[in-house]
């Protein structure tokens, strides 16, 4: 089946089903989805705009949504919905499916790792130190939920028919040295 850009209502669909399953996910699962150590099963979906741009604005709200039952209130609500967002934007311009998984990892390396620090103990001078441990916690589990489910994620969905026509040709063809 060839490519056919998605309509406007398939890609808002689509869009609002992510941010769904995202806040579902995030808000129903029984492990720690906010602190240092978190792994969100849910941050694997932030692989799909590589496939699905449209996904962009469902992964921002599903954890838009999903913040609102964060410890760290507000700070959480927008900086990790950034985080997100700006993880997601740079995922879709991302042009190898190796490299879809990385821009998440470090967006919330980087801003959930500062926010954790900044609720903890401001701007003072343990900051840096802190920051360090913070931001590589949050990276681990951003490491393991996106290259490992979210990679999944990459490689299954192109292979299923309903799927398959919405994704464009250049990421269904990898470039040489992007392997299958």
């Amino acid at each position: 089946m060839n490519y056919r850009p998605p309509t406007v209502t398939r890609q808002i669909t689509l869009s609002a089903v992510v941010a769904a399953v995202y806040a579902v996910l995030t808000m129903s699962l029984p492990i720690s989805q906010y602190g240092q150590l978190q792994i969100r099963f849910s941050e694997a979906l932030t692989v799909l705009p590589y496939l699905f741009p449209a996904t962009v604005p469902g992964l921002f709200v599903g954890c838009l949504i999903a913040n609102l039952l964060s410890p760290y209130g507000l700070v959480d609500i927008v900086c990790g919905s950034a985080a997100t967002l700006i993880a997601a934007l740079w995922t879709a311009r991302v042009n190898s499916r190796w490299l879809a998984p990385l821009p998440p990892v470090l967006c919330n390396g980087v801003i959930i790792g500062a926010m954790l620090t900044w609720y903890e103990v401001g701007f003072g001078p343990s900051f840096l130190t802190l920051f360090a441990a913070n931001g590589l916690s949050v990276a681990v589990g951003e490491l393991l939920a996106c290259y490992i489910l979210g990679s999944i994620l990459l490689r299954a969905l192109p292979k299923i028919s309903f799927f398959r026509h919405m994704i464009p040709q250049q990421r269904l063809h990898p470039r040489a040295g992007d392997s299958r």
